[in-house]
């Protein structure tokens, strides 16, 4: 009851289903002038339906100088577990690392991998394409909202959302299930947790020491989103335009960044991306807990705005919108796939 009430009376919660509700009269607003429900195909012409459904992480990552990102392998559904063995020894991929799949959604099916019998669990219980790549070693982690418009030689970054990740810290006589308890936002995750990590959760960390339960910032595994929009600066615009206008058709999107500091990364030092997501990204820092649902209707209505512009223009240059007819037939592929993932 405790974390039912505690769900209800914080909107970042909600089903985004219900969370959304004014922001489909406004596409269906732009999907009338648009003259097509999916005007979104043109935001980003180089990915896959504009990154909104069933775009290939991999072929994302293809796209992005090599430089930027951990080294990553596609590993298609199926394959033996010596071949996929040959292919992170090959790509000099080292353990711990993480497995994820590669059309993917919200954050479903993220693992972090240990040893070849994780990887060999994990392979034989995916019923989907995934990949595999290093463990990004740095600490911090935040989503960088991303827009340029095509006539533009330079965007802008409209929004930055710091993530906090699950991590708890020993007191030396609770379990780390009862620490886990502690904070609802952590509880809410117990029944994962638990399907993961097992009797571990019956162990007693020592005083002081910290365990980091999700090594990702993913808000619907418990990491908690933080406004951190006070840090957009010149030099930092700077940065993240210099490597987005080496990513070929990207206009639109969030970049999930890893960082050591924020004064690095300012300077372009010690970073690297996890992810980038295009059309169907969220100016995740509404979630901050201290946001009302208005701010984040608003952010909302101002993303969306940006992404119907931003294809219309490059419509007019030629990109096409994507037919009714194969928009279905793409968006049902999506809900199967996305069922594949949830029950995973």
């Amino acid at each position: 009851m405790k974390l039912f009430f505690h769900k209800i009376t914080h909107w970042e919660y909600w089903p985004f289903q219900i969370v959304y509700i004014p922001i489909y009269f406004l596409w269906s607003y732009y999907s009338i002038k648009a003259k097509s429900i999916f005007f979104f195909n043109a935001s980003n012409p180089t990915i896959k339906n504009g990154g909104f459904m069933m775009e290939s992480k991999k072929e994302i990552y293809n796209l992005i100088p090599q430089k930027y990102y951990p080294k990553t392998e596609l590993i298609k559904e199926g394959i033996a577990l010596e071949k996929i063995v040959n292919t992170i020894e090959e790509a000099k991929i080292k353990y711990p690392l993480i497995a994820k799949p590669d059309i993917g959604l919200r954050g479903s099916g993220v693992k972090k991998i240990n040893t070849i019998d994780d990887l060999k669990e994990y392979a034989e219980k995916a019923n989907f394409d995934y990949v595999v790549q290093d463990l990004i070693p740095y600490d911090n982690e935040v989503g960088i909202f991303y827009v340029r418009y095509p006539h533009e030689k330079a965007g802008r970054i409209t929004g930055i959302v710091s993530k906090e990740f699950l991590i708890i810290t020993g007191n030396g006589f609770s379990t780390v299930e009862e620490l886990i308890k502690e904070n609802p936002r952590y509880e809410l995750q117990l029944k994962v947790l638990k399907q993961e990590y097992g009797k571990k959760l019956l162990d007693i960390l020592p005083k002081g020491e910290k365990l980091n339960l999700v090594p990702y910032g993913n808000h619907a595994r418990g990491a908690k989103f933080i406004d951190g929009s006070h840090w957009i600066t010149p030099k930092l615009t700077e940065t993240i335009n210099e490597m987005c206008l080496q990513i070929p058709g990207f206009y639109f999107g969030r970049l999930d960044v890893m960082y050591n500091t924020i004064e690095e990364l300012e300077q372009g030092l010690n970073f690297s991306v996890v992810e980038l997501n295009g059309a169907a990204s969220e100016p995740t820092h509404i979630y901050d807990p201290k946001h009302s649902l208005f701010f984040a209707w608003k952010e909302l209505a101002r993303h969306i705005t940006y992404m119907y512009e931003i294809s219309v223009a490059n419509h007019k240059n030629g990109a096409p919108y994507l037919l009714h007819k194969d928009g279905m037939k793409e968006y049902r592929m999506h809900l199967e796939q996305s069922n594949k993932i949830v029950n995973f």
